[in-house]
């Protein structure tokens, strides 16, 4: 069962991926809940980082900063609820290693405006797109209803923000030349995740 969704039912939807995600990834993350729920506290916190960066550097951008402003919000937001299910769970806030998977999509950004803009954008799309997809397959597999039902809940924050940060690369860019470097980035983003990283995480 697990091989039939993580090879086609729910990342058939996500066109901004490449690949779907290996099958052992969902095994890897249903064996580690507790690690994974933290981890995912950190990805939220991370995640409303990136978009208040992103505004800080760029503020004349106004469509930009107006929209990064609420999905920085609600990745807070996501963040306190996550920290609720880690209090539940009696799981410590502690730090973690990360995987290799944000350091090497990073490593992918160009330097020269408007490039860097564009790839900052595409890469928070990707990553957002990718977790919308897992949390998905937690939310299917989880064996515990009420956190499956949780992370369910968050998949349609999660595809709504992947679109705004596509939607915001085709405004400042043309659309061709965003489809094309975003099937770049989405090709190397699946072969980050060709290898599953030996630590269960949201991105690995």
């Amino acid at each position: 069962m697990i091989n039939r969704v993580a090879s086609g039912k729910i990342s058939a939807t996500i066109k901004i991926l490449q690949q779907p995600s290996n099958p052992a990834w969902i095994e890897q993350a249903i064996a580690n809940l507790d690690t994974v729920l933290l981890d995912h506290s950190h990805c939220e916190r991370k995640a409303a980082g990136v978009a208040i960066n992103l505004m800080f550097r760029y503020p004349s951008h106004h469509k930009l900063v107006r929209q990064l402003t609420a999905i920085a919000r609600e990745e807070l937001e996501h963040f306190e609820l996550v920290n609720q299910w880690l209090e539940k769970r009696d799981i410590p806030l502690a730090p973690l290693n990360s995987p290799p998977y944000f350091t090497k999509l990073k490593s992918q950004v160009r330097h020269c405006e408007p490039d860097r803009l564009i790839d900052s954008l595409l890469l928070s799309a990707i990553i957002e797109a990718r977790s919308h997809e897992r949390l998905g397959l937690i939310g299917e597999y989880c064996p515990d209803p009420e956190l499956g039902k949780f992370y369910r809940s968050l998949m349609a924050s999660e595809a709504r923000h992947y679109g705004i940060y596509w939607v915001l690369a085709e405004h400042y860019s043309d659309r061709s030349t965003v489809g094309r470097r975003l099937a770049e980035l989405g090709e190397y983003e699946s072969q980050i995740l060709s290898t599953l990283h030996h630590e269960p995480r949201v991105h690995s």
